[in-house]
């Protein structure tokens, strides 16, 4: 930082020396004792040390302060160091009024996405109501078509339940409960929901959960569950997918489906990440998996997928829960 400094006074220095050689160059021309220059200028020079070390250790210290406040949010950021000079004080105001914008822009933007929130809600919440009306007219017959349709109306149910979840995680407003929970009542509920679609596809379910407690949230577990089942389902074309629970307490989800791509397992949890399989498909979000994740993450749990040729495995480690019983 010193050699930063001495860079920055390169001016100052050159003009001191500078005029001592004027001064050195006129005395010799008025052939005046050298002395009369020389002693003057050393004198100036210690000086002019003793202030330049001042004028460092100023520079350093508003340095430090400045370091210390680059930690901070712009929200926080209300008082700057004095201003030395008048473009130090130039710089400082033009800082404030950046901060300002940027906290106006942000309050809109805050109010576009909050409306944007509220009117995605009032939407998922109003389409429940003709869905409903389907499944109940649906229920009255008995046909393979009636049966198609209800399968289709469950798989619309689920895509508008995930717009709900990715919703509510995204608005910060989340209605955790968590508490001990029976295992196999949270994964019985998710696995009847797609019972119909079993049958139908005459797929085999290896069912092999024994009665264990675990410590965490019954809704945001069981739509995990589901979505996991879901993409098991939608892959898997023959054989059967196995349920069952793992030492100290991972529920495991396997199937005998197309498996995953080696080099796109690293990335099923992403965002919007489809793989090879999910760009073959055609109707794949990319966002089911990610929603599970981040729910695991915010539920403490963890989530794992291993693949082959012969299928998938889905770990979700229900024994990392650290949280407080409920």
């Amino acid at each position: 930082m010193f050699i930063l400094y001495l860079k920055e006074r390169n001016r100052e220095i050159f003009v001191f020396f500078l005029f001592c050689a004027v001064f050195l160059v006129s005395f010799l021309l008025y052939h005046l004792p050298a002395g009369a220059v020389l002693y003057p200028a050393a004198l100036c020079v210690l000086t002019g040390m003793l202030l330049f070390f001042l004028d460092f250790r100023k520079l350093r210290r508003r340095h430090e302060q400045l370091e210390a406040l680059q930690g901070i949010s712009a929200e926080l950021l209300h008082s700057f160091p004095p201003a030395c000079s008048i473009e130090s004080r130039d710089y400082q105001e033009i800082i404030r009024s950046l901060c300002e914008e940027q906290k106006a822009r942000q309050n809109q933007a805050d109010i576009r996405y909050s409306d944007m929130v509220d009117y995605y809600t009032t939407w998922a919440h109003q389409i429940k109501t003709p869905i409903a009306s389907m499944r109940l007219r649906l229920q009255k017959e008995d046909s393979p078509l009636a049966r198609q349709l209800t399968a289709d109306l469950f798989r619309i149910e689920q895509y508008v339940e995930m717009a709900l979840m990715f919703l509510k995680l995204d608005s910060g407003a989340v209605d955790y409960v968590i508490r001990e929970y029976e295992l196999d009542s949270i994964v019985r509920q998710a696995v009847k929901k797609f019972a119909g679609e079993f049958i139908e596809r005459k797929l085999r379910l290896e069912y092999n959960i024994p009665q264990v407690r675990v410590i965490t949230d019954e809704k945001w577990l069981s739509f995990v569950i589901e979505q996991v089942l879901s993409n098991s389902l939608k892959y898997t074309q023959a054989g059967g997918i196995e349920i069952s629970l793992e030492a100290p307490g991972t529920l495991c989800v396997r199937d005998t489906g197309i498996g995953i791509a080696p080099e796109d397992l690293p990335r099923i949890f992403e965002k919007g990440y489809t793989g090879y399989n999910g760009r073959s498909d055609k109707k794949a979000s990319g966002i089911g998996l990610y929603l599970c994740r981040r729910i695991c993450r915010n539920l403490g749990h963890g989530i794992t997928a291993q693949s082959d040729s012969g299928g998938t495995v889905i770990r979700i480690d229900l024994a990392q829960k650290k949280a407080a019983v409920e």
